[in-house]
């Protein structure tokens, strides 16, 4: 099993605690590798990949609402 797998495969076994920890942990590792962060507070990171998906998605939704 690869590695994105066993840790999709735990995640629901951990904690609320434990869940907020390894959140805090990505958080942290996408400021440590200066990745393009947007909007970056207590509660986590808004990246540019975030951006970019978020208005990808409203895109479509208006493409489907003008047909």
């Amino acid at each position: 099993m690869r590695t994105i797998e066993k840790i999709i495969a735990a995640l629901p076994n951990l904690s609320t605690d434990e869940l907020y920890h390894i959140e805090q942990v990505i958080h942290d590792l996408y400021r440590a590798r200066h990745e393009t962060i947007i909007f970056d507070d207590d509660y986590g990171v808004w990246t540019e990949w975030d951006q970019n998906s978020v208005a990808a998605e409203v895109f479509d939704l208006l493409d489907k609402t003008e047909n």
